[in-house]
């Protein structure tokens, strides 16, 4: 395996007239399947790292030996562990100080040596721990996705994923169509893709607002009650008023004519 070397004498000379690109100006991706599988991705896998020391970042190029902006490559998608959350507009190794723990390639046949061979050798080499390829047409990768995991001590070398299981992200993959899901490895949750996580939310502001309406109907409810209460117990003092009265006009005829002869009353 033949290792990529990073310049190490950046104190000494920082290159700093040296530019780096952060476009070629190419499109993101071949087709509408492999752009909605790049960012349907990106999407859950910054969903489950929120809060971590990482970052995701998709289509950006990551540039591995300061001095030589030419050696650059833009994966997919790749996750960093250890650097500030947030994007970037490129990724450069030495100012990081981290290389990308997982990459996905989005792979068709016309990328198909590229990634299997010439990004395959630049991701062992750069020691990135897991590599995915995802095929979302199954073109040239029948099963649609195959991962490779670095082995070995001394010389680490990459070795295929029999089950599926990203160690470093601590989630299992599952091809569903065109797009990867996740789930959780510690409770089986399994992440939710864009369109789902959409539809999810809308169900959750329409319950919420259903929740509102009920309340709102519940508070009218009791302001109806509570006035009805109010009512009847005006109702019961007016009752009791006149039924004062006239116990006070019984009293003043009594005092004055003697005892009402009861057909009186």
């Amino acid at each position: 395996m033949t290792a990529v070397i990073i310049d190490s004498t950046a104190n000494k000379n920082p290159h700093s007239d040296i530019f780096y690109p952060s476009s070629d100006g190419q499109p993101l991706a071949e087709s509408y399947d492999h752009l909605y599988v790049i960012m349907t991705t990106l999407a859950m896998l910054l969903a489950h790292l929120k809060g971590q020391q990482a970052t995701v970042l998709a289509d950006q190029f990551l540039y591995y030996a300061q001095g030589f902006p030419r050696l650059r490559v833009a994966p997919d998608v790749m996750v960093i562990f250890d650097v500030e959350p947030g994007g970037r507009d490129n990724y450069k190794i030495w100012e990081e100080g981290q290389v990308p723990s997982v990459i996905f390639e989005m792979t068709s046949p016309g990328t198909r040596n590229k990634d299997d061979v010439e990004k395959k050798h630049l991701y062992e080499s750069l020691g990135v721990t897991e590599y995915w390829q995802f095929d979302p047409r199954g073109e040239w990768i029948p099963e649609k996705l195959r991962g490779f995991r670095l082995q070995g001590d001394e010389e680490a070398v990459y070795m295929p994923i029999s089950d599926d299981r990203s160690e470093v992200l601590q989630l299992r993959l599952v091809v569903e169509d065109k797009i990867i899901t996740f789930y959780r490895l510690d409770d089986g949750v399994r992440l939710l893709p864009l369109e789902e996580l959409n539809l999810a939310l809308e169900q959750q502001i329409e319950q919420t607002e259903a929740e509102a309406q009920r309340a709102d109907l519940e508070a009218q409810r009791a302001d109806l009650e509570a006035q009805k209460a109010v009512e009847a117990s005006q109702r019961a003092d007016r009752e009791a008023q006149r039924t004062r009265e006239l116990e006070a006009q019984i009293a003043l005829y009594q005092q004055r004519l003697g005892e009402v002869p009861p057909d009186r009353l």
